[in-house]
């Protein structure tokens, strides 16, 4: 078999058609790469990857291989040399296996040279060096098991004919069907069960796992039972000839096992994910969340059609997230629609999705020094049983750049669509009771926010003002809920009404509490002096909240980073409405430390107060702070519009900021009153409760909405800026978290980062690496093939 190797090896690169079958590879592999425009250029992609060159290889194999297997055993039959081959004390399995790792050699090194690719987008990734390995290696992996595949085929269809033109064209023929034929044939039919079943008898399906990162073993039997498979006809066919009944039975011999061997490969395989931030590794969660469904879920993808790249790359995203999702249920279905597809309807269809709150993406593209704009719609809509959940794949947030766009909403994508099982597949669902009766914001103010999770969370009043005649039928209606919101109350908490909130927490309840200690209100100023006096609100729930280790503090933030008011500048007909920084509405960024702030967009807080944390057995965790730049100021504080005409003095921040907002409280709650005369006497009333969850939050406005004739906008949009802010995004992760008992809010700390290439480098590098990928892969053919033949002239001439 030795010997038919080296054979094969040294009769390719003795002829110049060895070399000239290479070039062509590697001169198309990088023009399409490299220079032409279109879906496969690196360049146009923009992502530091080499997805695009993966998914051309088999493609350009589809040739390639042919072209060097062609003559294998159909010169040998031409020339009569096959007769004189078989006589030789060689088996015809090892004249056979001889040919395959000769030409599977061929093809690794006609490969070999595009590792200069991976230095290019190294090189010009926005961090040098930054790109998955993992990813690399896999798609690698992959290319050479579809590179045996090819070569099985292409040997067969070489053993069929003595005409080298006949075995070029039945071997491409040949791996054309098995990369892609299948996937067409499951087309004709409707039935998703069969559907797949079709697409994974093609070589496309097993390639493409393998290139994405995940090492299947699935994946890996099948590419090795059809190269053997192939590889034995081969030998039937030197043995037997053309003869149909020994075909045939081949056949009938060949086929059961190949199916028999991946069936056994698919009851018990094995899984190995090599991406360096575990991409296509869904978490326990997610996995338990999507197993629950026994009928169809069918999610549809409203990116299809010809979108940039940007999106088309977090539509691919989409699509491998879901195909996990329906690995581990097959009942989870995807489709991907063009939304704006019928240009007829384009306007009427832009009215109903914005209806239903998908709002579209303005992207702007400029081609040829052409700018258009083009709107996508970056939304999926789960549907089942008659439910539909919006699902947003977009994440932008304030400022950020294109590459941290796409992490952000690749990142978010598990947590997007698991949340959104969870939320079809509720079969009870959880209360929520919104506490009133001490000047809570009315329920215009919170519409929004509770219109959100009415569909996932039974939604009640209590009214704590009752407490004070029938204290026990407060405390028995409270207990059948799982979580309070306590949205900004304004009057005093009366011992009677602490105690029945106190003994909710001790009993298991969750609390959100949005509370504010200073009273001003921005409204206040617009009088004539253009000023008030903020003033201490006593809310009397200084000793509730000091046992569970928490302390709201009188003062207001006063913060550098802010978010802006609308004034009114001029008079009459020349008046100007303007955007002016406020320093007592701070801008909160998030320090992405924990699944509720993780990836958030950043917040606005309106007149803030601060918080300290005392020490007792609850951990407590500092979800919100106030910009570096930012100090407290104590009250009475007089506030003046005129301080907008007068800039902030930095010095006066420096070395004062990073001030607690929000904490996320943790433990095993006992009573505020322990040791202490109880107001009330109540049934069922404990000293010592069980694991709990409290949240508190030092601004009651977090969760208002603003009014647009009277209707409730949307929380964290502001209409006089037309700013939006992530008030309603940190709420919705503080509900979902105190009320997840399954932890599928925690894979919101799964970290996945996809490398882009940086614009500055590539347009001021591109021509070199341009010249590079593509001159220096060739220019190395050509010295291996001085090499060759000179050491072949060498050794033969002595």
């Amino acid at each position: 078999m030795l010997a038919i190797f080296k054979r094969e090896v040294s009769s390719f690169f003795a002829s110049p058609i060895g070399y000239l079958i290479i070039g062509l590879f590697l001169l198309l592999s990088g023009l399409f790469l490299w220079v032409f425009k279109g879906s496969f250029n690196i360049f146009d992609n923009g992502f530091a990857d080499l997805s695009s060159f993966f998914l051309l290889a088999p493609w350009v194999f589809l040739f390639l291989i042919p072209a060097i297997t062609m003559k294998g055993f159909s010169e040998e039959k031409k020339l009569g040399t096959l007769e004189l081959l078989l006589i030789k004390p060689i088996s015809i399995g090892q004249v056979v296996l001889g040919k395959f790792w000769g030409a599977l050699i061929l093809s690794v090194i006609a490969v070999v040279p595009t590792i200069i690719y991976v230095f290019a987008i190294s090189a010009l990734g926005t961090t040098e060096g930054n790109y998955d390995a993992g990813i690399v290696a896999g798609s690698y992996f992959g290319l050479f098991f579809l590179m045996a595949a090819y070569t099985a085929i292409g040997l067969f269809a070489s053993s069929l004919s003595d005409n080298q033109i006949v075995a070029f064209i039945v071997g491409i023929v040949l791996s054309f069907f098995v990369f892609y034929g299948f996937e067409a044939l499951a087309t004709l039919t409707t039935d998703g069960n069969l559907q797949e079943n079709i697409k994974a008898l093609g070589a496309k399906a097993h390639f493409e796992s393998i290139a994405r990162g995940i090492i299947d073993t699935r994946d890996i039997i099948y590419f090795l039972t059809l190269a053997l498979f192939f590889l034995y006809l081969s030998q039937e066919v030197i043995k037997h000839g053309l003869k149909p009944k020994h075909i045939g039975l081949a056949l009938l011999k060949g086929l059961p096992l190949l199916l028999a061997i991946n069936m056994l490969g698919s009851l018990t395989h094995k899984r190995f994910d090599l991406t360096e931030d575990q991409r296509y590794t869904l978490s326990e969660p997610a996995i338990a969340v999507a197993n629950k469904f026994d009928a169809p879920v069918i999610v549809d993808i409203l990116l299809d059609g010809n979108i940039p790249a940007e999106f088309a790359r977090l539509r691919t995203e989409t699509v491998l997230l879901l195909e996990q999702f329906a690995d581990k249920n097959q009942n989870i279905k995807y489709t991907l629609v063009d939304p704006l597809e019928d240009i007829s309807m384009q306007e009427e269809t832009l009215k109903e999705l914005q209806r239903i709150g998908l709002t579209p993406a303005s992207v702007t593209i400029e081609e040829d020094g052409k700018v258009s704009q083009e709107l996508v719609f970056p939304w999926a809509m789960a549907n089942y049983n008659n439910q539909t959940v919006k699902v947003p794949l977009l994440k932008n947030k304030l400022g950020s750049s294109s590459e941290e766009r796409i992490n952000n909403s690749v990142q978010q994508l598990e947590y997007a669509f698991a949340d959104a099982f969870a939320k079809l597949g509720i079969e009870q669902k959880k209360k929520v009771a919104v506490i009133k009766g001490n000047g809570e914001l009315g329920d215009p103010y919170i519409a929004d926010f509770l219109t959100t999770i009415r569909d996932y969370y039974n939604i009640g009043a209590i009214t704590l003002d009752s407490v004070s005649s029938n204290p026990q039928n407060v405390f028995d209606q409270l207990k059948n809920y799982d979580l309070a919101l306590i949205a900004k109350p304004t009057e005093p908490f009366s011992d009677e009404e602490k105690y029945v909130m106190d003994q909710f927490v001790v009993n298991g309840g969750k609390t959100m509490w949005l509370i504010d200690q200073v009273a001003i209100e921005l409204d206040s100023l617009f009088n004539e002096q253009g000023s008030n006096v903020a003033l201490l609100r006593d809310l009397k729930l200084n000793d509730f909240f000091f046992r569970y280790g928490v302390r709201v503090n009188p003062e207001l933030v006063n913060d550098m980073y802010n978010t802006p008011i609308v004034l009114a500048t001029g008079e009459g007909n020349d008046s100007q409405y303007n955007p002016l920084p406020w320093v007592y509405h701070p801008m909160v960024f998030s320090r992405n430390d924990h699944p509720i702030n993780k990836n958030i967009e950043a917040l606005r807080l309106q007149f803030a107060n601060t918080l300290d944390t005392l020490s007792n057995n609850n951990k407590k965790t500092i979800l919100l702070r106030s910009s570096p730049l930012s100090r407290a100021e104590g009250v009475p504080k007089p506030i003046s519009l005129d301080i907008i005409n007068r800039p902030p003095d930095r010095t006066q921040y420096e070395g004062k900021g990073n001030l607690p907002l929000a904490v996320l409280i943790e433990g095993k709650f006992n009573s505020a009153f322990t040791n202490r005369i109880k107001p009330i006497a109540l049934e069922g009333a404990q000293e010592k409760g069980g694991e709990n969850k409290m949240l508190v939050v030092a601004d009651g406005d977090i969760i208002k909405n603003q009014l647009r004739n009277g209707r409730p906008l949307e929380l964290g949009y502001d209409k006089w800026t037309n700013s939006s802010y992530g008030n309603k995004e940190f709420l919705l992760n503080s509900l979902n978290y105190l009320l997840d008992d399954s932890g599928l809010i925690n894979i919101r700390n799964k970290e996945v980062s996809i490398p882009l290439l940086d614009p500055q480098k590539v347009v001021a590098q591109k021509n070199k690496w341009q010249l590079i990928a593509i001159g220096l892969p060739l220019l190395a053919t050509l010295l291996f093939g001085w090499l060759f033949t000179f050491t072949r002239k060498r050794k033969y001439s002595a």
